[in-house]
């Protein structure tokens, strides 16, 4: 009876595995824009929002991105009508591609992205717990530093700024970074050993704070 529960539950299990890397394959040639047309749509319909987002509520955003799906849909439903009762033809619902097909979310596919959102709160809890508990002094300085250059970031842009930014660097850095990768990687290198050595020194001349061991 095991055996059997097991065998029933390896097909199941591994489709979702194989969706999740279908989905993960998709996400990256969107950022990578290996299809122009399909990532310009994502990423100018997704720019558009936030746009409108600055400018009206969510609410009005909402209804008028739905009132101009609604109207293309309807039209082209009441167009299809038309030309099937002026050619007498049967070729039935123009939508019934999309009706039938299952757009369903699979509970393993829930499963699995649960599990990961779950570990994922559960360490940022922990390190947040660390951080403000000041387990490591240093660790915690580095996070007031952070905090306090964010209220000038905050003070310069608002949450939907930082979201326009981000989207804009999303889909602009990865291809940036392909491009430029062995030069990117050199100055990057430099940049953090610098840091490491200023850490060095702060943390030397801190009484209690023990350098890390890499």
């Amino acid at each position: 009876m095991t055996m059997d529960a097991n065998s029933d539950n390896t097909p199941s299990v591994t489709t979702s595995g194989m969706e999740i890397k279908h989905w993960k394959e998709q996400v990256v040639d969107l950022l990578y824009w290996r299809d122009l047309q399909r990532t310009g749509v994502v990423f100018g319909a997704s720019l558009l929002l936030l746009l409108s987002l600055s400018v009206c509520s969510i609410i009005s955003v909402i209804s008028y991105v739905a009132l101009a799906l609604l109207s293309v849909t309807i039209s082209f439903r009441i167009y299809k009508g038309i030309l099937q009762a002026v050619q007498k033809s049967e070729d039935g619902h123009p939508f019934k591609m999309y009706l039938d097909k299952d757009i369903g979310i699979s509970s393993e596919l829930v499963q699995k992205y649960s599990d990961t959102a779950l570990a994922h709160i559960n360490c940022v809890i922990k390190e947040l717990r660390r951080l403000f508990l000041v387990e490591d002094l240093v660790d915690s300085l580095k996070f007031a530093v952070f905090m306090w250059i964010l209220t000038y970031v905050g003070a310069l842009f608002n949450g939907l700024t930082l979201l326009i930014m981000g989207l804009i660097g999303t889909f602009s850095w990865p291809v940036i970074y392909e491009k430029h990768q062995a030069q990117i990687d050199h100055y990057y290198g430099l940049v953090n050993k610098q840091i490491k050595d200023v850490m060095g020194k702060i943390q030397a001349k801190i009484p209690g704070a023990k350098p890390k061991t890499e």
